[in-house]
């Protein structure tokens, strides 16, 4: 079968080639897109009296009908049509005729493609929007629930200061609230619109690009067609918005696979969220939180991967730039799954409330309130800090923590102690003392709550 584009060949093409360079295995993900930017334009040429309005009225009958065969999943892909644009088109002639040929005039393959991709994102970064605000969801309730719960801090994962589990948890949501406002962002450069910018130098027909930018709902037009058909920073910005969300996603599967572990025991997943072992039987196995963190190279590598197919190439379009779409397709799959395991599973974690309150009772990250303590009663901040290091020293040869000391042993270091110093040194004392602005006191975390929901646009008390 001869090709859409081949008056100009004498011979037909090597099946090797045609495997090689088609894309249609991947890019039939388009088919919606691709449709939806072709209805838009016939009924710009009809409107601008390129082509008839009854041509394009069977134009669109005939697109219909492709795209109902499309979603019935009749329709029957063809590696000798190269790509999604060519087989739809193929597809239409055979419906309606020759006529169905007249749906190319004043476009190219180039900005028609460009065009598929950015409506794609457009529709993935929205969606996307939405899932991170339910994981940030998830982050409030459990954070509603356990402002009042010592947790140990760490620093190098030793332990630092106690603070308070909701803080910690407030923690990811301020992370995935940047990366929400990154793909907000990007939609200014992702809704903009490349059709009508034909192979690289614009058309000779009188269309009006804007029409089409406004039946297809892009806020904006590409002003140099060149760039319109030859620029990918806008899938470069998603795959990079994108490594830096499963980045924080990983940070934070880290973490519950740290404490759901036996030495840690901090939370238990729900078994729905977890596997066992074949041949070990008492194994609760966190796989999704290890999987997610693991899947955080493959969206690292299709950033670096298109980052190096674009580095050298020269305008306009090349064939190079077929590799723009399945880097973007696995991501787009890859932050879809993640994104919609990882807020149920946040909801329905158990968070051991006491574990966590022995631990932070066996450790000396306490000590810097007695450092502060001692300045407060006129000794410098590092004669205090050295001191407090002698103190934990004494504290670890007598195998005792810091609340275990007497005043009288804490006298033989300075008399400036007294009895006050036990309640200075008590956990929930040390994070409810933390009230600067951000800090973990239960009164700071209670303003951040409402600076959340308001984030979140939730009006609720909190």
């Amino acid at each position: 079968m001869s090709k859409l584009w081949g008056g100009r060949f004498t011979k037909e093409t090597n099946k090797l080639v045609e495997e090689y360079t088609a894309s249609i295995q991947y890019d039939k993900e388009l088919a919606e897109e691709d449709i939806a930017g072709s209805l838009a334009h016939v009924q710009m040429l009809s409107e601008c009296g390129v082509i008839s309005s009854a041509d394009m009225l069977e134009i669109k009958r005939g697109l219909n009908v492709v795209l109902e065969n499309i979603q019935s999943g009749e329709f029957e892909y063809d590696v000798s049509h190269e790509d999604i644009h060519m087989n739809i088109e193929k597809a239409l002639i055979d419906e309606i005729g020759p006529v169905g040929g007249k749906l190319h005039t004043g476009r190219s393959r180039n900005d028609q493609v460009a065009t598929d991709m950015h409506m794609y994102l457009v529709k993935k970064v929205n969606l996307f929007i939405t899932h991170i605000e339910a994981v940030q969801q998830a982050i409030v309730k459990q954070a509603e629930e356990h402002v009042e719960t010592v947790l140990p801090g760490y620093t190098h994962l030793q332990r630092a200061q106690p603070v308070s589990f909701a803080h910690h948890m407030l923690a990811y949501f301020w992370m995935f609230e940047r990366d929400k406002e990154r793909f907000q962002d990007s939609l200014k450069r992702t809704n903009m619109l490349p059709l009508g910018a034909g192979a690289l130098a614009g058309t000779t027909f009188p269309i009006d690009r804007n029409r089409t930018a406004e039946l297809l709902g892009f806020e904006d037009v590409y002003p140099n067609s060149m760039d319109a058909v030859s620029d990918r920073d806008f899938i470069l910005e998603f795959l990079s918005n994108a490594s830096m969300l499963m980045m924080h996603m990983s940070r934070l599967s880290e973490e519950m696979v740290i404490w759901s572990s036996q030495e840690f025991q901090f939370i238990e997943l729900d078994d729905s969220f977890c596997t066992g072992s074949s041949i070990m039987p008492q194994k609760k196995n966190p796989d999704v939180p290890e999987l997610l963190r693991a899947k955080t190279g493959r969206v690292y590598g299709n950033l670096f991967s298109l980052l190096t197919v674009l580095k050298g190439l020269p305008l306009a379009y090349n064939k190079d730039m077929q590799e723009d779409k399945e880097g973007m397709f696995d991501t787009a799959k890859t932050l879809d799954g993640a994104l919609k395991l990882l807020a149920p599973m946040i909801a329905t974690m158990t968070v051991k409330t006491e574990n966590m309150k022995q631990a932070v009772n066996e450790d000396y990250s306490n000590a810097t309130d007695i450092a502060d303590y001692l300045v407060n009663k006129g000794m410098t901040f590092r004669e205090s800090h050295e001191m407090i290091g002698k103190i934990v020293l004494y504290s670890i040869q007598h195998q005792k923590y810091l609340l275990d000391l007497t005043l009288q042993e804490y006298q033989t270091f300075t008399p400036l102690f007294e009895e006050d110093v036990f309640d200075i040194l008590k956990p929930a004392n040390v994070m409810n003392a933390r009230k600067s602005y951000g800090g973990t006191s239960p009164e700071q975390i209670k303003v951040q709550l409402e600076l959340a929901y308001h984030h979140l646009k939730v009006k609720e008390n909190v």
